[in-house]
């Protein structure tokens, strides 16, 4: 049987042993309790009330609009405010393209938006101002001069965009190319309306006197389809151009056939 202070010794060593890990458990407690009261500080201190919401980028909402859409207020605290939650009601805004949500400390909300550049007006059901990349983001409001002078793309489904938007996307972007590509001629007719068909074939409706011009499926031999459409269009006297009601330009020879309408 152990001896007392054989047993005294064995305690004595096992404490001595165990200081540095009280020690250290001690010292993690007081730190976290430490961290814990600072955070608990910071985030609801009237020190970090938000006094300023700013507002950076915005061209067709207005500050105030943006403002009322956010889930914060003034006199919220500035470290307390979930800027991921902020930026995501601030790009789920008509117009706004892309938002950024930073601090300023000690008391401004500073938020930075980039909007949608309209490039044309497509109907799919209602019409919708439609971006570059071919994505429809808002619904045109022409009383309010949404899209005013925007070419119109006609003749998509909207449930085809619905069922598969990516591919109606690429079809948009194909028309717009092929609208920059007849633009590049500055003595073309200006062009008003895209009309797509089922196949994607494509006729440019111009913007004075709606004359079709019938171009064929989109693809690499639009350019060459123009220049025969150039070649026609000079032929064409200034009195035929006014009465052309469409131009076929045919897809598989180098022809072109003009409907003119009849002589009042």
């Amino acid at each position: 049987m152990p001896r007392p202070k054989t047993i005294v010794d064995a305690c004595g060593r096992a404490v001595r042993r165990s200081l540095p890990a009280l020690a250290a458990t001690a010292g993690i407690t007081v730190i976290g309790a430490g961290l814990w009261a600072g955070y608990r500080f910071v985030t609801t201190s009237e020190r970090f009330a938000i006094t300023s919401i700013e507002v950076h980028g915005e061209t067709h909402l207005t500050d105030d609009q943006i403002r009322a859409s956010l889930p914060v207020k003034l006199g919220d605290n500035v470290f307390a405010t979930n800027l991921g939650k902020v930026a995501a009601a601030t790009r789920a805004l008509p117009w706004i393209a892309s938002a950024e949500v930073h601090r300023v400390l000690p008391h401004t909300l500073v938020v930075e938006v980039r909007e949608h550049a309209p490039v044309a007006i497509v109907e799919l059901g209602e019409l919708y101002l439609v971006d570059a990349a071919g994505h429809p983001f808002k619904r045109a409001q022409l009383e309010a001069g949404d899209g005013a002078d925007l070419p119109v793309i006609t003749g998509l489904e909207r449930a085809v965009y619905e069922a598969a938007p990516g591919p109606t996307a690429a079809t948009i972007v194909a028309a717009l190319g092929a609208l920059a590509t007849w633009r590049a001629e500055p003595d073309r007719p200006e062009i008003g309306e895209l009309h797509l068909d089922a196949h994607h074939a494509l006729t440019l409706r111009t913007y004075e006197h709606a004359t079709a011009i019938q171009l064929g499926q989109l693809g690499p031999e639009l350019p060459a389809r123009m220049r025969t459409f150039d070649a026609a269009w000079a032929e064409l006297s200034e009195p035929e151009r006014l009465r052309a009601r469409a131009i076929h330009v045919d897809a598989r020879i180098d022809q072109v056939t003009v409907a003119l309408n009849t002589k009042d």
